[in-house]
């Protein structure tokens, strides 16, 4: 029976990664089931405040981003040679974080003892997991990167007129996980008692776990939903968060937008950096450049400094929140901070660092209102001041960006995917796939 489900969700990754599989927590314990979230242990406090029960996961594997080998993949300005280096000496801590990752996600399956699993691609575990206990399984996506399409190739790849790129491109994605068949066979067959793997691309959809359906947590509205996907695939809308309509502002932070006209607010979200005070000073220069007021999200790379007249700094502020209250929004492009800055109908600049953020970069300007894109790698004071400018100045992204919000505003992804993970539950058969 779908009513009073015990769901366990699976889910890793930076903020972003998690916040819309806490959203989708709470839709579904509103819907009367019981949910477990299962991810980074440094998230635990985060979940288990909305009221969820939570199980840990290992830190490690973003414990690397916070270091040189981590940052030095992240900025991509290090030159190709580093570049590499620091790939191989990362690759190499890649297969037993993900053993470690597996155990823990396995320990958290033990524990609730689930009815249905819901999780992110970056668990490998899971529909080895799900495989093991005859479960129904749902992946949930934050960008289409999964499900082949002649449409388009996987978001932050680049796009190619040639003749069966996108098909490819797809492929190759379901390839990479071909590095890691190596730890997740062990943990087939160490822990879950299930036989090996013969392809790489099986890491990702094991065929003993049946068909998978794959909930895309993206508005249509900003990314259609492609003519050639199959069933199985589905654009829920987005999973937002809801806004605490209670939350109070740090008083520095109220007295500031009291003082003067909206600022233009920076923040680079879990993005990590070599040299945080030269990235600060860039950022206040530019915004000293264009003479407007700004709030500089501290973040992972902690740009922090003290309080001026025109600039500050803030540590965690829900971006529902404060993104309307913006006049424009910098920001890295992932997933979850591009969709809050969608939602708040303010123009966008996206300073891309790496992986699907250049694609969501690209959305940005062809819905028309993101300014031009400022790559990490290619980020200095005069293109970073001419985009802001261009988002504060063009009265027409600003209405398509008003337009956009209140589209967006009028979806509902939560009850859709809600819909679709009850669905899984009622048609699923042990033994067969879904149909």
């Amino acid at each position: 029976m779908a009513a009073g489900a015990n769901i366990l969700i699976l889910t890793y990754g930076t903020r972003g990664d998690v916040e819309p599989f806490i959203a989708l927590g709470c839709g579904l314990v509103e819907a009367g089931h019981k949910v477990t979230i299962c991810t980074a242990e440094r998230f635990g406090d985060w979940v288990t405040d909305f009221g969820l029960a939570f199980q840990p996961m290992s830190n490690a594997s973003l414990d690397m981003i916070d270091t040189a080998d981590g940052k030095t993949m992240l900025e991509g300005a290090s030159g190709l040679i580093n570049r590499v280096s620091a790939g191989i000496r990362l690759a190499r801590t890649a297969g037993p974080i993900n053993e470690t990752m597996s155990k823990d996600a396995w320990a958290a399956a033990q524990a609730s003892s689930p009815d249905i699993i819901v999780y992110h691609p970056k668990v490998m575990a899971a529909p080895h997991i799900g495989e093991a206990l005859g479960l129904p399984l749902v992946m949930g996506l934050l960008q289409p990167m999964i499900v082949p399409t002649r449409e388009f190739p996987p978001t932050g790849l680049p796009r190619h007129r040639i003749l069966g790129y996108n098909k490819l491109a797809y492929r190759l994605i379901g390839l990479s996980y071909s590095a890691f068949r190596k730890s997740t066979n062990r943990v087939r067959t160490g822990l879950l008692g299930l036989a090996q793997l013969r392809s790489g691309r099986d890491v990702l959809l094991p065929p003993g776990a049946g068909t998978i359906k794959i909930l895309h947590a993206i508005s249509p509205r900003v990314v259609p939903r492609p003519a050639d996907w199959p069933p199985e695939a589905v654009m829920t809308g987005y999973w937002p968060l809801a806004t605490d309509e209670d939350y109070t502002p740090p008083d520095k932070l109220a007295r500031f937008l009291d003082a003067g006209a909206a600022p233009v607010y920076v923040g680079f979200g879990s993005m990590t950096v070599r040299d945080p005070e030269a990235l600060l000073r860039l950022v206040v220069a530019a915004l000293k450049e264009v003479n407007v007021r700004g709030v500089i999200a501290t973040g992972w790379a902690g740009l922090d400094m003290d309080e001026t007249g025109d600039v500050i700094t803030i540590t965690a502020v829900p971006h529902s929140w404060l993104f309307p209250r913006m006049a424009a929004v910098v920001h890295h492009g992932g997933a979850g901070t591009t969709a809050q800055g969608f939602r708040a109908g303010v123009p966008c600049v996206i300073c891309p660092f790496f992986g699907d953020q250049p694609g969501w970069a690209e959305r940005s300007v062809a819905l028309g209102v993101g300014a031009h894109p400022v790559p990490r790698k290619k980020l200095t004071v005069e293109r970073l001041a001419r985009s802001i400018e261009v988002a504060l100045s063009d009265a027409a992204m600003r209405d398509r960006a008003i337009g956009l919000a209140e589209d967006l505003k009028a979806e509902d992804g939560l009850a859709v995917a809600i819909t679709e993970i009850e669905n899984s539950l009622r048609s699923y058969a042990p033994g067969k796939a879904d149909p």
